[in-house]
């Protein structure tokens, strides 16, 4: 091909050209109007809030007047020479664990089972994510009475089987594998549901050729539908991360932490040793340090796991 013949090269708008094509299809002039006040908002009840926690964090406050007494670093290197610290943020991590091993695979095993549109699968799975449309709260009181020794189901358990009593939310070593169970119950319906979504959208000629060339219900599973859904993994197991790192409305009615602070979370800690005890400044120590962890996991995640699964 000649010179004269070859098509010219592309080339990039400019800015003035960027400008006069965002003035004449309104997206400039939907961003002038939308833009400033999700800004007003977004400033006055994240960056402002975050920002106080950061200077309060300095401070010994009680929450009532102006905080005075600056002490500099002490509450971080309270909070961290803190045995019950360590406790919650090992918990954290062990829901964290369980999320990603336990209830994530067993989303994707049910989802597997009913993503196909057919009325006894849709029952089912109202049945499966009828757990997470259910408060917090509500669901930690049900279960706080399945796990009661005296009137609860492990009472008639333990009655019908002619053994002694047992309180599962009294016991040092058992107390936060039962609060485990409640956390996968409540919430392994809302990451089914993203991956029903998900499968929903694989081709099905995609499948079928699979099933002509004699592959198996299992290296179709492997071979064509998670490698179709990676992308929604990827943000289910991002979800897992955030929620494990704000796990506090379950675990408040069930144990309030106990016993003998051995249920904590991250939350849950910051709650009781600063919010209940007037603290303010410790717990905005413990804030601070809990949002840079959440803003790292983000982060990193989105540029470790999420383009990986998108490409």
């Amino acid at each position: 091909m000649s010179e004269s013949t070859m098509p010219p090269p592309d080339r990039r708008p400019g800015p003035a050209e960027r400008l006069r094509e965002a003035v004449s299809n309104g997206r400039l002039t939907a961003a002038l109007i939308l833009l400033p006040p999700a800004l007003v908002l977004f400033t006055l009840f994240v960056i402002l809030p975050l920002g106080e926690s950061g200077w309060y964090a300095f401070y010994d406050w009680n929450g009532y007047g102006t905080p005075e007494d600056f002490v500099g670093l002490q509450n971080f290197e309270q909070m961290f020479g803190h045995s019950v610290f360590s406790v919650a943020v090992g918990n954290t991590v062990k829901i964290l664990v369980i999320s990603l091993v336990v209830q994530m695979p067993l989303a994707l095993l049910l989802a597997l089972l009913v993503y196909r549109q057919t009325p006894t699968n849709a029952v089912f799975r109202l049945i499966f994510f009828v757990p997470y449309i259910m408060a917090e709260v509500a669901a930690g009181l049900i279960w706080s009475f399945v796990f009661d020794g005296n009137y609860g189901v492990t009472a008639s358990i333990a009655t019908t089987l002619g053994i002694d009593k047992f309180f599962i939310l009294a016991d040092r070593d058992l107390a936060f594998y039962a609060i485990m169970v409640v956390i996968v119950w409540k919430y392994f319906g809302f990451h089914m549901m993203i991956y029903i979504a998900a499968l929903q959208g694989v081709p099905d000629d995609q499948i079928e050729a699979a099933r002509i060339e004699g592959a198996s219900r299992t290296q179709i599973v492997r071979h064509v539908q998670i490698p179709y859904i990676r992308p929604a993994i990827a943000v289910s197991a991002f979800f897992a991360i955030i929620g494990a790192l704000q796990v506090f409305d379950i675990i408040i009615p069930l144990t309030n932490g106990g016993p003998s602070n051995q249920t904590h979370t991250i939350v849950t800690y910051l709650y009781e040793f600063g919010l209940t005890r007037l603290r303010i400044g410790f717990g905005s120590a413990v804030g601070v340090v809990l949002f840079i962890v959440a803003v790292l996991v983000a982060v990193f995640y989105q540029r470790l796991f999420m383009r990986k699964a998108a490409s």
